[in-house]
């Protein structure tokens, strides 16, 4: 059986050296249209299922200390640099980077931080010919031996992943503000502007929906035709989007929250479950949002990214009290809801028709879930925590010492929300 990992990393992005010319095909007659689409309003009240009173966490903070402790020792390199064991090549990406730097700061561990920045900064960074092109980071650097050629360790793929780069923002803007560090402030500034500039792009669509709306990475490979867009619900981050607005106001980051919603409750509709899916096609023309065709690497399925959507919404629920949120969580939610009841398991990946694709489940998706579960049914989320995120040592890893990606979707997922400081956020309240 193919492992979780490589599954994660193929439907992720196959190679994305590869990626804009495996796309850049045509795609007349391949795309299956979904149901008429209604233009989705965003709700302005919270819905009377969603609460805001969350049971109290059975974790103490000294948990989440070992547990990172664990991580660092084994995962980051005393340079900085996140090692994904996962992968024989152990490679780093900026997504592990980032991942470290939202822990760190969360956790305290301002040195680490630190590391881990710098090491980003110095082999990530974008260039030609010792041009920096950008303040974004190039997505995976590792080992690249050449036939016939010396092993040799540096960026393997220029291109850019905009999850990264808003995770590592938002660590950032949190850093500067809990320990004081301008520096760290001017960084994330500077880091918007190319966000905005090379990750974001204005879209005309029928339905009002026209707007700005954010890209997976570089618009040359997801923009591959001018009617074709292709986008990640997984890397809407609108808790993110609204620290942005604070320190960065000459740039309209609350419309990327309107736009990501708008993205994600229409583009639920592909979903015969209303599920988000991993990647989805947007199309300029009704129906605007579609399967992805098969030809692609990558596909319109519920998986290892999509995942992500329910943590990163719940966020802004918790954070934000977001009506938008607690809409998209109480609709959406429902169908993984009455499976975990009806067998205490979710599937790690479910296709377009609402069929498990694997016999198996993802310790990542519960940790992913979970949080967004505490919301809705607080003796969902106790079962699902007891049962498939409890650790017996916290000494110990989710899923082994080589899990990467687990550890921290696990980590950051059972961190209680109620925890973050509100002066982190609290000029958006």
């Amino acid at each position: 059986m193919v492992s979780r990992a490589v599954l994660r990393w193929v439907q992720r992005w196959g190679s994305m050296a590869l990626l804009g010319l495996m796309l850049n095909i045509s795609f007349a007659g391949c795309l299956t249209p979904v149901r008429s689409q209604a233009v989705y309003e965003l709700p302005t009240e919270l819905p009377a299922t969603v609460s805001l009173a969350l049971e109290s966490s059975p974790l103490e903070r000294s948990f989440f200390k070992t547990t990172w402790d664990n991580y660092r020792d084994r995962f980051i390199q005393t340079d900085g640099r996140v090692i994904d064991w996962e992968n024989d090549d152990q490679r780093t990406t900026s997504e592990g980077q980032a991942y470290a730097m939202l822990r760190a700061v969360v956790i305290d561990d301002p040195e680490t931080f630190d590391r881990v920045l710098t090491w980003g900064e110095e082999n990530l960074a974008r260039r030609d010919n010792d041009i920096l092109l950008d303040h974004l980071w190039a997505w995976k650097w590792g080992p690249d031996a050449a036939p016939g050629a010396a092993e040799k360790w540096g960026i393997l793929d220029e291109n850019f992943a905009t999850d990264a780069d808003i995770d590592a923002v938002t660590a950032l803007i949190i850093a500067a503000r809990r320990w004081q560090k301008t520096a760290y402030l001017e960084l994330a500034k500077t880091k918007l502007s190319d966000i905005w500039e090379l990750s974001t792009a204005d879209i005309s669509l029928e339905n009002d929906l026209s707007g700005r709306y954010l890209l997976p990475g570089p618009l040359e490979a997801f923009h591959p035709e001018p009617e074709l867009w292709y986008l990640n619900p997984s890397y809407f981050a609108p808790y993110a989007f609204r620290l942005f607005a604070q320190i960065d106001p000459g740039r309209d980051w609350l419309e990327l929250v309107h736009t990501g919603y708008r993205m994600l409750e229409e583009s639920a509709k592909v979903s015969d479950l209303g599920l988000p899916s991993d990647w989805v096609l947007l199309h300029s023309d009704t129906p605007h949002y579609r399967e992805m065709p098969s030809t692609a690497l990558i596909k319109s399925v519920y998986g290892f990214d999509a995942y992500r959507v329910w943590w990163r919404v719940a966020l802004d629920l918790s954070l934000f009290e977001s009506a938008p949120a607690g809409h998209y969580l109480s609709e959406h939610l429902t169908p993984l809801l009455e499976r975990w009841q009806q067998s205490q398991q979710l599937p790690a990946q479910i296709d377009l028709a609402g069929e498990a694709m694997v016999d198996y489940g993802a310790t990542s998706q519960y940790a992913m879930v979970y949080p967004a579960v505490r919301h809705l049914d607080v003796n969902i989320a106790r079962s699902i925590r007891e049962s498939k995120l409890s650790l017996a040592n916290p000494n110990t890893f989710w899923d082994g010492d080589s899990a990467y990606y687990t550890q921290n979707l696990a980590w950051l997922g059972l961190y209680p929300s109620e925890w973050l400081p509100s002066s982190w956020f609290s000029s958006a309240r």
